[in-house]
């Protein structure tokens, strides 16, 4: 047996033959099993509780009644304050609206009283001076800026650079910490005024406020107060002169000069045109420091006709 030739195995007809798409196994288990299995477990449990996700119980059904009704109360609620309180504060806004008005109103009629009085006193003044003295009243009212005045004169505006930037360049302000921007400070406008008051002016004034020997411009932070009184750039100089003479001589002055470099080194706007008139308000008030008696009036009080130093 040992010297026979082994026949080979042979194998079963009955084996398939082998499928075309093999080569394409990946895609055929994709068009295959199109949902993956986890997927298709949580469908299958899906199904079976069904796809409403409402409490089942009695008591899980009562706590979400519950909360829906405590959901629905608190909107209520808060729709409810909404409308109660829109009217109230329309109220209170309109109440606040109106006693703006009416303190305006009544700011502007005590303004007009106050002009009408000093129109009275004027003309009292004028009829109680003798008549030698009378143009030394008018002057006296001129220069202490008693009386609204006009004519011809200047009309200076200085506003802030565009940016308010810090300058370039040595400047006249690179102490006392005004090198930091292009603002327009209260030492500016001292300058600006004192130049033209020095210039010829014969009266001055800043955004329709007018300026007396007893005036001030000081700084409040970043705000410029004359006289206590705030301003907001641009600053409208208006000053009572011989127009050409007093443009020509306050630009040619060492405050006009500072007032150029100012333009030149921090962007400072400014601008100067000469007017053929210019309205100028009489000051706020007018305070009476010292009064003396003329002599021979009699008495050694208050005089009954005098002189008044302000």
């Amino acid at each position: 047996m040992c010297g026979m030739p082994q026949q080979p195995p042979v194998r079963s007809t009955s084996t398939p033959p082998p499928r075309r798409d093999a080569s394409m196994s990946l895609l055929t288990n994709i068009m295959e099993h199109s949902l993956d299995d986890g997927y298709a477990e949580a469908a299958a449990r899906r199904g079976e509780t069904g796809r409403s996700r409402l409490p089942s119980t009695t008591r899980a059904r009562a706590v979400f009644a519950g909360g829906l009704v405590v959901v629905a109360l608190v909107i209520t609620l808060g729709a409810a304050q909404a409308q109660y309180s829109a009217p109230t504060l329309a109220r209170e806004r309109q109440e606040l609206i109106d006693r703006i008005s009416a303190e305006t109103r009544s700011t502007d009629r005590l303004q007009k009283d106050v002009n009408t009085l000093r129109g009275q006193v004027e003309s009292q003044q004028r009829h109680a001076l003798p008549r030698h003295g009378r143009d030394d009243a008018d002057l006296m009212s001129l220069l202490s800026g008693a009386t609204a005045v006009s004519g011809p004169g200047v009309q200076l505006v200085v506003d802030d650079a565009k940016e308010a930037s810090g300058g370039t360049g040595s400047g006249p302000r690179e102490t006392s910490g005004f090198s930091d921007t292009g603002r327009v400070r209260d030492r500016d406008l001292q300058r600006v005024v004192n130049g033209l008051w020095q210039s010829g002016a014969e009266a001055v004034s800043i955004n329709g406020q007018r300026l007396t020997a007893l005036s001030a411009i000081r700084a409040a932070g970043e705000a410029i107060l004359v006289d206590n009184k705030p301003l907001v750039p641009p600053y409208t100089v208006l000053a009572i002169g011989d127009g050409p003479r007093l443009s020509t001589s306050f630009q040619g002055s060492a405050d006009g000069q500072y007032l150029r470099v100012l333009q030149q080194n921090y962007g400072i706007r400014t601008s100067i045109s000469v007017k053929d008139e210019v309205r100028l308000p009489a000051a706020p008030s007018v305070a009476v420091r010292i009064a003396t008696p003329v002599a021979g009036s009699g008495g050694s009080g208050t005089a009954q006709t005098g002189k008044v130093k302000k």
